[in-house]
C-alpha cells in the first residue's frame, strides 16, 4: 500500500500545471484592449446648460448695444452742440441738442434781431385742436401724432431719426403752400383760429418720404425764403410769443434793407426736450422778410 503524507496531499499544485483555457484567454485580452464606448450626442441637462450659456452671451452682447446706442443719444442732449451767434448773455447760456436742424445762413446781425436766407426743407405736420397754439393738451396730441409717425406709423414702417426744432405756426387757409422746418412748427390761421404742429424731416429723404398712414398728418415742401429771427429762453406761452412778435415787427420798420413780407405770419421754433432747464432752452419767433425796394 501507498502512504501518503498530510504535506504532500495539502500541497500546492505547481502553476506550471494550471493553463487557462485559450478560449477564455482571448477574451480577456480582447476586453482589456476594447477602447471606451462614447455616447451618442449630449444629455438633455448639457443641451439645457449650452442654450443657457448661449442666451446668455447674446443678452450680454445686445445689452452692450442698447447701452452703447443709449448713452450716444443721450450724449446728444448732455452735451448739446453751438451752431447760433449769441447776441447776449441770455442766448449764451442756451443749448440745444446735437441734432440735424434747418440749414441757414445768417445776412444780417442786428442788437434785436438777425436776418437769415433759410435753405428748403421738408416737414410733417398736424392741425392742433383748440385755438391756442401752446394749450398743453393740444400741444401734446400734435406731438404724439407726430411722433408716431416719425417712429414708424408710416406705409415702410420705418423708423426716422428726430430732428430739431419743433414749429408751430399760425396758417391761412387750406390752400397755403406750408413751409417745414427741422423745429416742431406751429401756426395758426387767423380767419380760422389753428395752429398747425410741424417736425421737420431729415434731409437724406429729400421728396421721398414714407407716406404717414394716419390721414391728419401732412407731408409738405418749405421752399427757401428769408426770416427774421428773435432767440429767447424760457417755456413758451401765446402772451409771450404776442409780445415778442410785435417788438420785431416794430423793429423791423426801422430796418434799411428789409421789410416784413405781406401776410407773414410768426413761426415759433422750440429746440429743446421737455426736461430741459428753463434757462438753457432755445426758442424762437421768426416772421418771413424780403429786401427793400429802392
Amino acid at each position: 500500500m501507498l502512504l501518503l503524507s498530510p504535506s504532500s496531499i495539502f500541497a500546492p499544485l505547481s502553476t506550471s500545471r494550471i493553463r487557462p483555457s485559450p478560449i477564455k484567454s482571448m477574451a480577456l485580452n480582447r476586453s482589456s484592449s476594447a477602447p471606451p464606448q462614447r455616447r451618442n450626442g449630449m444629455s438633455a441637462l448639457e443641451a439645457r446648460i449650452s442654450l443657457v450659456i448661449a442666451l446668455a452671451s447674446q443678452t450680454s452682447s445686445l445689452s452692450q448695444k442698447l447701452l452703447t446706442e443709449l448713452a450716444s443719444e443721450t450724449a446728444k442732449y448732455v452735451l448739446p452742440k453751438r451752431i447760433f451767434e449769441s447776441r447776449n448773455l441770455e442766448e449764451a447760456l442756451m443749448s440745444v441738442p446735437d441734432l440735424e436742424t434747418v440749414k441757414f445762413k445768417v445776412l444780417k446781425l442786428t442788437d434785436q434781431y438777425e436776418i437769415r436766407e433759410v435753405e428748403p426743407y421738408f416737414v410733417a405736420e398736424a392741425t392742433m385742436p383748440g385755438k391756442s397754439g401752446f394749450d398743453f393738451n393740444g400741444a401734446s396730441q400734435s406731438f404724439n401724432t407726430l411722433a408716431e409717425y416719425l417712429f414708424g406709423k408710416n406705409t415702410k414702417k420705418e423708423s426716422m431719426a428726430m430732428t430739431t426744432p419743433v414749429i408751430t405756426r399760425r396758417t391761412q387757409s387750406d390752400g397755403e403752400k406750408m413751409e417745414m422746418t427741422t423745429p416742431v412748427i406751429t401756426k395758426r390761421a387767423e380767419d380760422q383760429e389753428k395752429w398747425r404742429m410741424s417736425f421737420v424731416m431729415p434731409s437724406k429723404y429729400g421728396s421721398d418720404l414714407p407716406l404717414p398712414k394716419d390721414s391728419s398728418v401732412t407731408i409738405k415742401e418749405v421752399p427757401r425764403k428769408t426770416v427774421a429771427v428773435v432767440a429767447f429762453s424760457g417755456f413758451v406761452n401765446d402772451e409771450e410769443v404776442k409780445a415778442r412778435e410785435s417788438r420785431l415787427r416794430t423793429a423791423l420798420k426801422g430796418d434799411a434793407e428789409f421789410q416784413v413780407k405781406d401776410g407773414a405770419l410768426v413761426e415759433v421754433a422750440q429746440y429743446n426736450p421737455p426736461f430741459t432747464l428753463p434757462f438753457t432752452r432755445r426758442n424762437e419767433i421768426s416772421l418771413e422778410v424780403e429786401m427793400k425796394q429802392e
